[in-house]
């Protein structure tokens, strides 16, 4: 199939890729777009703009430079965004409108299969959705439907929620998060463990998830999905005061010391 990734740049949405795209590449031919953040605020308060830091800026800004200067035979480290993209035989594309008329027309062009949205900064409206045949698949770091929006396991933790997941779930208009699920996976909330590390690990599962789903659809071109149940939950981007509340009960956005050890682990 032909598959346009719809993805974010971030820490999380490489992590994401890196487990993603090899296990495509040998069957699929892969296009890579990217948006350059996710919601928009006026104002961020103090502790988003740190968190802004860690999730985007260091990557960008420092760890890519340094990472694509390391020797090419150090196959088990994960790539960069730009590696990513050579390695899928495309040239990385900005797009922060997919619904504009230029992107569009990029699209059309393009004409995918499948579209698989990770992180992806701008909901996708009617035209853009009724392209690929295969329709488009996102995976949404929170369960679904109580925790729609954004930084759903920050919320689901400041509610002192047992688990956090991930919904794969199809798009199928412009509304946010409420179309028909593929697969829940949840996990436990570990105490004592940073909201940047719950969401980087949701993706070990949600990628197998997605990964499921591609091979399904390659393999009988119908893919089984459910209307979402229960009672809704839409969240935005928490206020200072609800930033210091997650604080004041022993939680922590980032842990730097986690993130070294991740870091290490997979990219240095």
């Amino acid at each position: 199939m032909k598959i346009l990734i719809l993805t974010n740049n971030d820490l999380a949405s490489n992590y994401a890729l890196n487990l993603l795209i090899p296990k495509l590449l040998s069957e699929h031919s892969l296009t890579l777009w990217q948006s350059s953040a996710v919601g928009k605020l006026s104002r961020k308060p103090p502790a988003l703009e740190q968190l802004a830091f860690f999730e985007q800026r260091l990557l960008s800004d420092y760890l890519t430079p340094l990472i694509e200067k390391l020797p090419h035979q150090i196959e088990q480290r994960f790539r960069t965004f730009s590696q990513l993209a050579t390695q899928c035989h495309c040239v990385l594309k900005t797009v922060n409108n997919i619904n504009d008329t230029e992107s569009l027309a990029a699209l059309q062009a393009l004409n995918p299969d499948l579209i698989l949205s990770i992180r992806y900064g701008c909901i996708l409206k009617e035209q853009a959705i009724a392209i690929p045949n295969h329709g488009i698949l996102n995976l949404h770091s929170g369960v679904l439907p109580q925790y729609r929006g954004v930084m759903a396991t920050f919320w689901s933790m400041k509610n002192s929620e047992t688990h956090i997941g991930t919904t794969l779930h199809r798009i199928s208009d412009a509304s946010i998060d409420t179309g028909e699920i593929v697969k829940i996976s949840t996990r436990p909330i570990e105490v004592g463990r940073s909201y940047l590390w719950h969401v980087l690990t949701l993706y070990q599962q949600g990628i197998v998830d997605m990964l499921a789903a591609v091979n399904t659809l390659a393999n009988s071109s119908s893919l089984p999905s459910l209307r979402q149940q229960g009672e809704s939950g839409y969240y935005t981007f928490p206020t200072d005061l609800e930033l210091q509340e997650f604080e004041q009960s022993g939680m922590q956005l980032v842990n730097e010391q986690e993130l070294n050890a991740f870091l290490k682990r997979h990219y240095l």
